[in-house]
Order: C-alpha cells, then structure tokens, then sequence
C-alpha cells in the first residue's frame, strides 16, 4: 500500500497493527471528558493533555501510532514532526503523559475539523453509538485537504483521509493497520467491521 496514491477519494479508520508493537490504553477518565469534548465541541472541556499507559510493559518495542481507541489517535512526536504541518490541518496535538514512562515521547491528536459529509440516505443506520458501519459519503462535500475529520452523527470517531493514511503507512511500515472505510472507487474492498476489534 505504501509508496503510491490510491486513486481517488477514500476514507479509513486506523489502529496499532499487531504485529509485535507496544500498544497504550488512555486512562480511562480522560478517554471519557475526550468523548464528551467530542460530543459538545467548543473550548470548554477541550483537553490539554491525557494519561495512559503501556499494556505491553516487557521489552515489546513501542508502536509510533499506539493507541486503537476511535477518537483518540496517539502519535509517537517523532512520527508527528515527520509528518509534517499538514497533520495540524484538522486539529491540534496535545501531550501524553505515559505511566513509568517518563521518556516516551507521544501527543493526542485532537481532530476539531467536523464535516457533514454522510449520505444519510444511503449509509447504514448509525448504532446508539452513533457508529456508522457502511458509510457511504457525499463526494461533494468530502474534505478532501484535512489529514482527518469527524462525522457530526459520530463525533468520537476519527475518519482518515488517504492521503495521511498513505504518508503514515510510509513512515511506519507495518505498525499501522489501515481500514478502509468508503472508496469512491467501484469494487474497492470495504473492511466489513471498521470499527470492531
């Protein structure tokens, strides 16, 4: 997948592969006021830093994206320079504090971009969650700049353009797993539980 553009507009969900990397677990009273923060928008309650920690403490080498939670995309700093400015695009990085991990160096990207993009009409009906399985967007309205948005009908979930997907998987190999979500692409094959585990 990496080293050339997919052809035409495309959306992902990303998580850490397991490929033998390190993942983080966000402390979960944070990953709650990030869920609500995502839910209400606006300044108050915008978070300025997270706690997590490592679930595999015992040599493992850590993922530079190491966090599966759907909202809450971690990023090693590293990999986060690497990227480039483009990843601010869409929102901002905040630190992480890591438990007994005082030289990790990782950042929460916080998506503010929110886009009104579904095709209602043709998605699958979003859960009580607001997870919406078989997206099906509008073209037209599809941010196609901003290295990832959120759906106003599923606000604590991350959506990533193919671009970034492809500039990541670039930078880190096989420590990403890449869902594909929607492709405006004919018979492009579609991750039949995106947001599963």
């Amino acid at each position: 997948m990496s080293g050339s553009a997919r052809p035409g507009p495309a959306v992902y969900r990303l998580l850490p592969s397991l490929s033998g990397y390190g993942t983080l677990r966000l402390n979960g009273t944070d990953e709650s006021l990030l869920m609500r923060w995502q839910r209400l928008g606006g300044e108050e309650g915008r978070p300025t830093g997270v706690r997590a920690e490592w679930l595999d403490d015992d040599g493992t080498p850590k993922n530079e994206f190491p966090s599966g939670g759907p909202g809450a995309p971690v990023l090693s700093r590293r990999l986060a320079e690497r990227f480039g400015d483009e990843l601010l695009t869409a929102g901002s990085l905040v630190p992480v504090q890591i438990d007994k991990a005082e030289g990790d160096d990782y950042v929460l990207y916080l998506v503010d971009q929110v886009v009104d993009c579904l095709d209602l009409r043709r998605s699958s009906k979003p859960k009580r969650n607001g997870e919406v399985k078989k997206p099906v967007y509008r073209p037209e309205a599809l941010p196609s700049w901003p290295a990832a948005f959120r759906l106003p009908q599923f606000p604590r979930a991350v959506q990533w353009n193919s671009w970034a997907v492809d500039r990541l998987l670039d930078l880190t190999g096989d420590q990403i797993e890449a869902r594909l979500t929607w492709s405006e692409e004919p018979g492009a094959k579609l991750h039949p539980d995106p947001w599963g585990f």
